[in-house]
């Protein structure tokens, strides 16, 4: 079983576009923040639902439909009000309807979806070089052999003992230095997980001048083009 995983598209339709084209009918799972920041969230939405993806809820994602945007900063604050502004009803009923969290089994391995953490679902940032440790209380707590988180827009893959921990990335907004929209294709084989990195170039020009001309903060059209 191979399948796409894709986290945080934050209103990009670009670049979902183009991670859609090369993810080439996989079934597809995103792990959060559909919306905020980018210029599309309707059109975003829309589109994985065509593509039939499965997803969790990402903290803009609820921030958008609560109002409650109690975490962000101001700038955040400030997308937040305009996505809010400018969801459709269908896209908000959309974003409703998503979990916190998703355990499934794939392939014959247990796989764990959230947006943060198993602990925190929406907020916790989960990186190596800080939660290594705790990635087998992760996986015991869920009771799986691979979990998927997304939040931090940095891919990585952690692997001990045939049990994995993985990031795909962001596909809107990278934040690791490299401008491509990120995503993981990952295979589930007879209870084994291989997760496979990749990016795509897209036209972040065209999405960068999207948010310009909607009136979303100037450095969120920037940082598209730094990766930062």
């Amino acid at each position: 079983m191979k399948v796409a995983i894709l986290s945080d598209v934050h209103g990009n339709l670009e670049a979902l576009s183009a991670v859609l084209r090369q993810a080439g009918g996989l079934e597809v799972y995103c792990l959060g923040d559909y919306v905020d920041y980018g210029a599309q969230p309707n059109e975003v939405i829309e589109a994985l639902k065509d593509a039939g993806a499965r997803g969790v809820a990402g903290n803009h994602d609820v921030a958008a439909l609560t109002g409650d945007r109690s975490g962000f900063n101001a700038r955040a604050a400030m997308g937040s009000v305009w996505t809010a502004d400018h969801l459709t009803e269908e896209s908000r009923r959309y974003l409703e309807g998503l979990p916190l969290e998703l355990n499934e089994e794939m392939g014959g391995a247990q796989v764990y979806f959230a947006h943060g953490s198993p602990d925190d679902r929406l907020w916790e940032y989960v990186d190596p070089r800080t939660h290594q440790d705790l990635f087998g209380h992760y996986l015991d707590k869920v009771g799986a052999r691979s979990i998927g988180l997304g939040h931090t827009h940095v891919p990585y893959v952690w692997e001990d003992g045939g049990r994995t921990v993985f990031n795909p990335g962001s596909v809107g907004q990278p934040r690791d230095g490299d401008w491509r929209a990120a995503f993981a294709v990952v295979t589930f084989d007879g209870g084994r997980v291989e997760v496979e990195e990749r990016r795509v170039e897209y036209d972040v020009e065209g999405a960068a001048k999207k948010i310009l001309d909607a009136g979303l903060p100037e450095s969120f059209s920037q940082r598209l083009r730094t990766g930062t």
